[in-house]
């Protein structure tokens, strides 16, 4: 059987003082008209360790210059073809880091950001995310229920695997 090919990514569980989380919001390509929030991060490049892609990504897409070794606490895999286009699935990694709020503004354009299909950040409180009834999905999908159990346990002792 061949190996699958997994796009390996990390992500930022970005929490601010009141506990709101920032997100991205991502334009899915299928079907058209998606939306999914997702917390900012992005593929691991070759030759490079998971926190310096998060330190890397930080940057370009929020503008948060990463301080400190942030903890592993979710892993992410999802083996879908069509999920990441190029790739059976997607692997993510997420870590948490705690911030004073602040505005989001990375160094890449706004072009270079709408080529990854992102169109806005947003700070969510929890209970926002728990009480959207709109069109929008977020990732992962049960953000609503890992997101206050974080908060209220802290960090693992290992990273929590999650579902899509």
């Amino acid at each position: 059987m061949p190996s699958l090919k997994l796009r390996h990514a990390v992500r930022a569980v970005l929490l601010d003082e009141e506990d709101s989380v920032l997100l991205c919001r991502f334009e899915v390509p299928e079907p058209p008209g998606s939306v999914v929030w997702t917390a900012p991060g992005g593929g691991i490049e070759r030759d490079e360790s998971p926190r310096a892609a998060l330190r890397r990504e930080l940057q370009e897409e929020v503008g948060l210059a990463l301080v400190g070794e942030p903890p592993h606490v979710w892993h992410q895999e999802v083996v879908s073809p069509g999920h990441a286009p190029g790739y059976d699935g997607v692997v993510n990694d997420y870590y948490l880091v705690r911030t004073a709020r602040f505005e989001p503004r990375g160094t890449l354009s706004d072009d270079a950001l709408a080529a990854e299909n992102i169109s806005g950040l947003r700070w969510w409180h929890p209970g926002e995310i728990a009480g959207y009834d709109g069109p929008d999905l977020f990732s992962p999908r049960d953000l609503s229920t890992l997101l206050p159990a974080l908060i209220a346990s802290g960090v693992p002792a290992e990273p929590l695997p999650l579902g899509l």
